[in-house]
């Protein structure tokens, strides 16, 4: 029985990779107003969308009140635009053969469900927990300990993984243990004291031991 029972992975930046700028730029022109404007707008409401107080489609509406028009194709555009890194499968993969829980934790819109489904993330973790859909999102301590009730384990018992420093330090706020991913450079952010930094998936793994 490894020493850790669980392993809470954060979605973008440490499993999954997307260009959000691309989708700014197509989604403010099929709405026919500037990728600055969209911007702005957005920032506005973004974190009512991230926790789940009002739907994708029904920020869109806000914003584009004043165009008339609601561009649909965000589903479509996000999945045009992301890509799972090549260590995530096996590493989510090494972790259940290791008898390993998984809970994939992310800070995001009602959109990426289907994207985590679409690249079989779904099959391999044992619960989704999206901001969106519990009405918390990180640092805040209920979305880990919504995490931890659906796996059924003390947080004491769990790693969890992210590629923010602010969202590390929520964990270990939370009584997790905490691991930075960092895949290019720390861009500013310094790692929270205690928390160990990684380049990898792999390194992650090897902390569960055999």
């Amino acid at each position: 029985m490894p020493r850790f029972e669980a392993c809470l992975v954060d979605a973008y930046d440490t499993i999954v990779t997307c260009d959000f700028s691309v989708l700014r730029n197509e989604l403010s022109a099929l709405a026919g107003i500037s990728p600055d404007t969209w911007r702005d707008e957005y920032a506005r409401i973004g974190d009512s969308v991230t926790d789940g107080r009002i739907s994708r489609g029904e920020a869109f509406t806000r914003i584009l009140r004043a165009s008339g028009r609601e561009p649909r194709r965000d589903q479509e555009l996000l999945l045009a635009n992301a890509r799972l890194f090549d260590d995530a499968i096996p590493f989510l993969q090494g972790l259940r053969d290791r008898g390993v829980t998984i809970a994939i934790v992310s800070n995001c819109t009602e959109n990426t469900r289907p994207l985590l489904v679409t690249y079989g993330v779904d099959a391999l973790a044992d619960t989704l927990v999206l901001s969106c859909e519990v009405r918390s999102a990180k640092p805040a301590a209920e979305i880990f300990r919504c995490a931890l009730d659906r796996l059924g384990v003390a947080a004491e018992a769990a790693i969890f993984v992210d590629d923010q420093a602010s969202y590390c330090a929520g964990s270990v706020a939370a009584g997790i243990r905490a691991v930075q991913i960092v895949r290019g450079e720390l861009d500013g952010q310094v790692p929270v004291p205690g928390t160990m930094v990684v380049r990898s998936l792999p390194e992650v793994e090897a902390l569960f031991g055999e």
